[in-house]
């Protein structure tokens, strides 16, 4: 776990961190609508079944699908993750649990038959959207395969 978070630069830097969305961010909210536009129905902020203080962004439990929609700096993401000049030791630790976390619960949830799309917030929203129809799409065909006839009509 990182030290106490440092202190902030200047009040200007630490109001812009306290106004940081935790959740309905504009890249989130551009998937579930365009969701929402094509009929699908989802819950949103769904905890995590079995883990505390874990939530998925939005969820398919029935299907179980978990989708992620991740912030480019605080997962660190491969293309557009950035290292901050100032505290970068406690940064990097800081984003390096963020990934260690987002690992933890992906294998949880696969552990307990859930399937997870992760978006990252750069990728354009048709094209998130497309992971998340995909997914649902193939889950959706095994259940159907696996059900036995008599359970079908």
């Amino acid at each position: 776990m990182p030290s106490p978070m440092p202190k902030p630069l200047s009040g200007e830097v630490q109001s812009q961190m306290k106004r940081q969305a935790r959740r309905d961010t504009k890249p989130e909210m551009a998937v579930r609508r365009r969701l929402h536009a094509l009929g699908f129905r989802y819950r949103v902020n769904y905890s995590v079944p079995g883990m505390r203080r874990r939530t998925i962004d939005v969820a398919f439990p029935r299907d179980q699908l978990a989708v992620f929609v991740d912030g480019c700096f605080w997962h660190g993401c491969p293309d557009h993750g950035a290292s901050p000049k100032n505290n970068a030791e406690w940064w990097a630790t800081k984003i390096s649990m963020n990934k260690a976390r987002d690992a933890e619960t992906a294998e949880f949830l696969r552990d307990h038959g859930w399937n997870a799309v992760r978006i990252w917030e750069h990728q354009q929203p048709d094209e998130a959207v497309m992971q998340v129809v995909q997914a649902l799409t193939e889950l959706r065909a095994l259940r159907r395969r696996d059900t036995p006839a008599e359970e079908k009509h």
